[in-house]
């Protein structure tokens, strides 16, 4: 448990550092030059040195309750995660469900926030947040669901844990068909990052152009920086999922690492991996797409996306059954 405070904030610097290279890397995509990777830290700190401004039309309890809730169960999914291929420090069972539920947590915190706020914007912004939110968990369920069930089928014991679906590679246990289904999966996956971390084109809860910030129209101070680290710590969270799930490769072994060697190689391969994710899901994706109307949204996420997540259950399962690798 000694190691729950250095996790924490290993996953809060990782999560800023993540957000400073999104931002310069999407800075170059559109011919800027961008700000320094250190400015998310440039940013919290100015935040946390404003003052803490409470409406007077809020409820002050549940406003200023939902950015530590919101933190505290993005950080606490980070205590379920394999990182590195190291098992998690907190492991059970049944841990990816318990992941998805915990996940839904921030962006609830978030919606009870700008309804408390007694804000008219946020209130759009939360109405919102929650139609997104309905739609991106079908397909979402749908790929976690695939996944365990392939490394159940496989005879594997506790499926349902991220660390046994990180260490089975669910590459290896499929066949051709298997394979397109598996990379369809982690497609329909990839097309829920940047919805779960509300990002552009997925962002009209918090669309500044229409309702000025949505959500976070309201909070400013300490309540606006817990919830700036609250999207770091969310990056770090759902890039690491997919990595898990999709891409639990080893370094190490290829080229004959041992001991410190190993850990460390293991570890910076880690970091490339979720920075290669981040840049996919979410920084590729809001450089070349407009904001979607939340409309778009729903189509997207329950048509298409849940569409090539069935797809890809559906060539998983016949995989299985024609006989698979």
């Amino acid at each position: 448990m000694a190691l729950i405070p250095l996790i924490a904030a290993a996953a809060i610097v990782f999560g800023l550092v993540l957000k400073g290279i999104d931002r310069i890397v999407a800075a170059r995509m559109q011919a800027r030059i961008g700000p320094p990777v250190t400015q998310p830290f440039t940013d919290i700190k100015k935040l946390l040195m404003k003052e803490n401004i409470v409406p007077r039309n809020s409820v002050p309890l549940i406003f200023n309750l939902m950015p530590v809730i919101a933190l505290a169960s993005a950080l606490l999914v980070i205590l379920y995660l394999p990182i590195a291929g190291f098992p998690p420090l907190l492991e059970g069972s049944g841990d990816l469900v318990l992941v998805l539920y915990i996940l839904i947590f921030p962006s609830l915190a978030m919606v009870i926030g700008g309804f408390a706020s007694g804000s008219p914007y946020a209130t759009v912004g939360a109405q919102r947040e929650m139609v997104t939110m309905m739609s991106y968990e079908f397909p979402l369920a749908i790929t976690a669901v695939t996944t365990a069930w392939l490394v159940s089928s496989a005879g594997h014991a506790a499926s349902f844990s991220l660390y046994t679906i990180a260490t089975a590679n669910v590459w290896a246990l499929v066949g051709p068909i298997g394979l397109v289904g598996l990379l369809l999966l982690f497609i329909a996956l990839l097309f829920v990052m940047p919805g779960e971390l509300a990002k552009i084109p997925f962002d009209s809860a918090e669309a500044e152009t229409e309702i000025a910030g949505g959500l976070l129209v309201e909070y400013s101070g300490t309540n606006l920086a817990l919830f700036y680290l609250t999207d770091a710590v969310k990056t770090v969270a759902m890039a690491s999922i997919i990595t898990a799930i999709f891409l639990p490769f080893s370094i190490g072994p290829l080229f004959g690492f041992a001991g410190n060697e190993s850990i460390a190689a293991e570890i910076v391969f880690y970091i490339l991996k979720v920075i290669a994710v981040v840049f996919v899901g979410t920084t590729f994706a809001r450089v070349a797409i407009a904001r979607f109307r939340i409309t778009q949204i729903v189509k997207v996420y329950l048509g298409h996306t849940t569409a090539i997540a069935l797809l890809g259950l559906a060539l998983v399962t016949a995989d299985v059954l024609l006989g698979g690798v």
